[in-house]
């Protein structure tokens, strides 16, 4: 948190800048000020959003079942509660940065993240503490590079009959006790880089098992990202006009946060005790369950998205008014309700499944895959403006979107969202983890 609120104080004062000295606003000094101030949120917001998340859900003790069900509940509420973030920074700090100044703009989040930090310091005599171990990382590489080095080793039989005690074999290399002699090998042998535990090894497998499940999520983000990128030019050429208003295409990303605050006291207290009922679990759903859904409702999003494309383009060509930009609302309510079953549950299956000594690095892997879903989303959106517009044809995503096809990409989206569901079904009937997904 401290980078964060460094961050925010540069941000401040960069923005302040010319009203304390004369300096222009496309001077070195400023620009040098707003990058660094990026760059340190973005380091804090790395360090903030897994590790939050894992110590609350630390407080809660998984050995007993009350305490256990309302776990599952933390999670919907920690997200409700990001999301009142995002709700608040679109709308009130957006009119203040325009109508009083970015000065303030900045300030605002700055004071209230000082403020937390007061607040997060203040109970450290509350929480509870799990035991702290080793780096993961290292443990991680050390089992990699013990592998490595006893790869010319031969593994003993397999005798458990478990099928996934026989997956990534060649990492059970790691906790062979090479033969020695002499003193010299002996301590070699003995080293953590060329010897490992069976729980290392094990903790490792654990991390890979969950892969697949991770790269389903990078393409449900993939899905997401275009509320910030293809469905903001969508909306730039339709009617942004709602009664004596008029509606910036960026938002009716207001109706994606509305959504998922919506959808979570649904979820959590009428979806959660019906499908309890019927299955006799503390969550009502799986894990994996609640993520095909969240999977699901990305393709159903991203078709919608094409269908209302398509009747926007038929209008265009036929020379009629252009549809109302309130058509996209329901787009970005159906990828909402996505988040809420798939952006949730991802960050409870990463914290219960990865090792305990993991935990914070399980919620950093499933931060990443919002991350690398995005990067995706540039990729395949420059591939498929390169792609199709080969021999002078103005492509599927051209500048003026009445001489493409944006419906097309929309339905590749929503194909590959339908692929991805079918290759996470497939994994999910494979997966054994820690607990009953």
């Amino acid at each position: 948190m401290v980078p964060f609120c460094q961050g925010m104080l540069i941000l401040t004062v960069s923005a302040s800048l010319p009203l304390i000295m004369v300096v222009p606003s496309n001077s070195g000094i400023r620009r040098v000020a707003v990058y660094l101030g990026l760059y340190l949120v973005a380091l804090g917001t790395g360090g903030v959003k897994p590790c939050a998340s894992a110590l609350g859900a630390d407080q809660f003790d998984a050995t007993d079942p009350v305490e256990r069900a309302t776990k599952g509940s933390f999670f919907n509420w920690y997200y409700f509660s990001v999301n009142i973030g995002s709700l608040l920074s679109g709308t009130v700090l957006v009119w203040v940065q325009e109508d009083i100044g970015w000065g303030v703009g900045f300030a605002v989040p700055m004071v209230l993240m000082v403020c937390g930090l007061v607040v997060f310091v203040a109970g450290r005599k509350v929480y509870r503490y799990k035991k702290l171990g080793g780096s993961p990382l290292t443990s991680v590489a050390q089992v990699v590079v013990a592998a490595v080095r006893n790869y010319h080793l031969v593994l003993p039989g397999d005798a458990s009959g478990i099928e996934y005690a026989r997956q990534f074999r060649f990492f059970d290399k790691a906790a062979i006790v090479a033969p020695s002699t002499g003193e010299k090998c002996t301590a070699a042998r003995t080293s953590p880089w060329r010897l490992c535990t069976p729980s290392q090894v094990e903790e490792l497998k654990m991390l890979l098992r969950m892969l697949p499940v991770w790269a389903s999520m990078v393409l449900f983000f993939a899905a997401t990202a275009q509320m910030s990128s293809t469905l903001i030019e969508q909306g730039g050429v339709m009617d942004n006009r709602v009664g004596p208003f008029t509606v910036p295409p960026a938002a009716l990303a207001t109706f994606d946060v509305l959504s998922v605050m919506i959808c979570i006291p649904i979820y959590d207290a009428v979806l959660v005790p019906l499908a309890r009922r019927a299955t006799g679990k503390d969550r009502g759903l799986s894990q994996l369950q609640r993520l095909g859904v969240g999977l699901a409702l990305s393709a159903v999003g991203m078709a919608y998205a094409a269908l209302i494309e398509a009747q926007r383009l038929s209008l265009a060509r036929a020379g009629a008014p252009a549809i109302s930009i309130m058509w996209q609302a329901p787009a970005f309510a159906v990828l909402g309700a996505g988040e809420v079953f798939a952006s949730i549950g991802i960050l409870e299956f990463f914290y219960d499944e990865s090792p305990d000594g993991m935990k914070s690095l399980g919620n950093a892997f499933a931060q990443l895959a919002i991350a690398a879903g995005s990067y995706l989303n540039s990729a395949v959106l420059g591939a498929v403006a390169a792609t199709t517009a080969r021999g002078g044809e103005p492509g599927w995503i051209p500048e003026d979107l009445n001489e493409g096809h944006l419906d097309y990409f929309f339905w590749m989206m929503a194909a590959l969202c339908l692929m991805n569901l079918a290759q996470f079904a497939h994994c999910s009937m494979k997966y054994r983890g820690k607990t009953i997904c």
